[in-house]
Formats: C-alpha cells, sequence, structure tokens
C-alpha cells in the first residue's frame, strides 16, 4: 500500500508539473489609462478575457499606464521578444523603420467607413509585411480619428494657417502645417494645455479621445472633427512579438488570432461613437465645431503632396506606391 501511496503520489506531482509547464502566461503593455473606459485597454482586455475563455493554458496579464515599458520602449521589446503584446501607435516606430510614418500621414483614410476598406487593401497588405518581417504581427487593426484644435478662428483651409503656433503630433503633419505657414513650436504632450492658455500655441492635432482626456475644450474655441473628409488618422494596433507567438502550439496561436479578431470588431463597432462623445464635449462647453468640405479636404491634399508626400516618397523605398495605394481606396 505504501508503495502504492507513493506512485501515486509521484504520479500527481509529475501531473501537476507538467500542468504548470503548460501553463504560459504573455505580457500586454500598453501606454493608456486601465479600467477608465479607455477603447484600447477594453481591447487588451477582451483579448485576456477571450484567450483564458479559450483554455488552451495561455494567461494574458495586462499592464497599463506604461507601467512596464515606456511607450517609445514597446517596439524594441515586442521585435526582441521581451513583450509579448502591446496597443502600440505604430507610428511611435518610424524613428527605426521610417515606412511606418505612412499610418500617420495627412489625408490617407478620410474616414472611419474608408478605414475598414483600408484594412483590407493592398496598402494594409504592404504595411503589415513591413511590421512582420522586423519581428511583429497584427492581432488588431484600429484606426484612431483625430482633428485640429484652435483659438482664435477655425482651422479649414490652408490660409488659415498662416500665422498660427501649431503643435503638431508628428514630422509628416508638421511638414504640411508648416508648408501651410504655421509656425511649428513642440511643447511636451503633458503641457499643451498651459500652452493654449499663455499663447505659446493656438492650434493642434490629435486624436479625438486625447483632445478629450486633455480638456482642450476648456481653452480651444474651435474643433475641427472628423467627418467625411478627416486629415488626421493614426493607426494604433494591438500588436504581438513574433518570437511570443511562434513558442506558441497551434490551438494557443489560433485563439490568440481569433480574439485579436474580436478586439478589432469591438473597436469598429465602438468608434463613431468615441468619436461624438469627444466631438459633444466641445459642444458642451461652447467650442464652435466644424468639418471638411470636399474641397477643403482637396485643397489639404494638395498642400500634402508638396510637403508630407513628396517627403516620404523621397525617404522611404516603395514610399510614392504606398501612398497612392492609401489614395486609391474608394
Amino acid at each position: 500500500m505504501r508503495l502504492s501511496s507513493l506512485l501515486l503520489a509521484c504520479a500527481t506531482a509529475i501531473a501537476l508539473t507538467a500542468s504548470a509547464q503548460a501553463q504560459t502566461t504573455l505580457r500586454l503593455s500598453h501606454q493608456f489609462p486601465g479600467g477608465k473606459g479607455d477603447i484600447r485597454d477594453d481591447m487588451a482586455q477582451l483579448v485576456a478575457k477571450e484567450v483564458k475563455a479559450a483554455n488552451v493554458g495561455v494567461d494574458i496579464q495586462i499592464y497599463p499606464g506604461a507601467a512596464l515599458f515606456k511607450p517609445n520602449d514597446q517596439w524594441n521589446a515586442m521585435a526582441n521578444g521581451q513583450l509579448d503584446m502591446a496597443v502600440f501607435p505604430l507610428d511611435y516606430a518610424s524613428g527605426k523603420a521610417p515606412v511606418f510614418s505612412a499610418t500617420l500621414m495627412p489625408g490617407l483614410i478620410r474616414n472611419q467607413e474608408r478605414a475598414k476598406r483600408v484594412n483590407a487593401s493592398p496598402f494594409m497588405t504592404d504595411i503589415r509585411a513591413e511590421i512582420e518581417k522586423r519581428g511583429v504581427i497584427v492581432l488588431s487593426d484600429a484606426w484612431f480619428a483625430g482633428g485640429v484644435a484652435a483659438k482664435g478662428g477655425c482651422v479649414m483651409k490652408p490660409d488659415d494657417l498662416k500665422g498660427r503656433k501649431f503643435r503638431a503630433a508628428g514630422p509628416t503633419f508638421a511638414g504640411m502645417w508648416e508648408t501651410a505657414g504655421a509656425s511649428i513650436v513642440s511643447p511636451p504632450s503633458n503641457e499643451i494645455y498651459n500652452a493654449f492658455q499663455t499663447g505659446v500655441v493656438n492650434a493642434t492635432d490629435t486624436s479625438l479621445s486625447t483632445f478629450a482626456s486633455m480638456r482642450l475644450y476648456e481653452v480651444a474655441d474651435c474643433l475641427t472633427a472628423p467627418g467625411d473628409n478627416a486629415l488626421w488618422f493614426m493607426y494604433q494596433p494591438l500588436l504581438m512579438s513574433k518570437k511570443s507567438f511562434d513558442k506558441l502550439d497551434k490551438k494557443q496561436q489560433d485563439a490568440i488570432l481569433a480574439a485579436g479578431k474580436k478586439a478589432q470588431d469591438l473597436f469598429e463597432s465602438k468608434a463613431d461613437t468615441i468619436n461624438k462623445e469627444a466631438i459633444k464635449a466641445f459642444e458642451d462647453h461652447k467650442s464652435k465645431v466644424v468639418t471638411l468640405s470636399d474641397a477643403d479636404y482637396a485643397a489639404w491634399l494638395e498642400v500634402a503632396k508638396k510637403s508630407s508626400y513628396a517627403e516620404f516618397a523621397k525617404a522611404v523605398p516603395n514610399g510614392q506606391k504606398l501612398i497612392d495605394e492609401a489614395l486609391a481606396v474608394k
């Protein structure tokens, strides 16, 4: 009996050890607020929940608010396999891969509905290939709409930029705003509110979600909202380290891919509501809200062609091809 008990105990220990070894914990990082209704955190939470429910031996631990890695450090960490997953604004890695600037390029996406069609286009096939060859894969596509907040009049036409002190979200937009006549100033993002109050800045561009979280509706008197002819969209996908993905078995990989698709569906179902809520905050504070007409959009596109697009085509192999592919989506 004692021998039987010993054998049973050994078998149980081996089974428990095998079970522990089979359970994999993945770390998912992002810079956004956790547990406060930010859609990017919601996407991360949904993926973790779906993968756990699939019962394939994978847990996903989420680190919001840049608790694990600084925002710009997440790309290298994923490419090197130090970080498993991230919700990551891809343009943050454009210093290492200039081709990624195409995902924060004036006028390429145009509106939220078109973003869905862009996701199925040759443009995004090429972008995903550029991501993958650098050691990272896409689990969920997400394009975030933005606009321009201004003080002292709305920004609708290129002539409205003359004499403006503009804080730009990135070099592709800075080039276009400057070509239209603005002076580019660069206070840190956490100082934009005060910069508006003191007159250091009187216009800025970023996502609607960021406008709302910064409370810029308190210091700006006009919002150029996305509408049908947005200039500003930023790609902020859910990504995964290829090294981490390749370590998983087929069932685990399939569960993660399926969860990523559900996270993308969640974002796309809520994108219009997110935009409307941010716009309402400006309206509630008596800020004027405007959108660009087709003619306004076309005028800005001409400025972009002479500035951002020309520089991108010159600096990036196949840069003009990428721009043409995006603009070809109807």
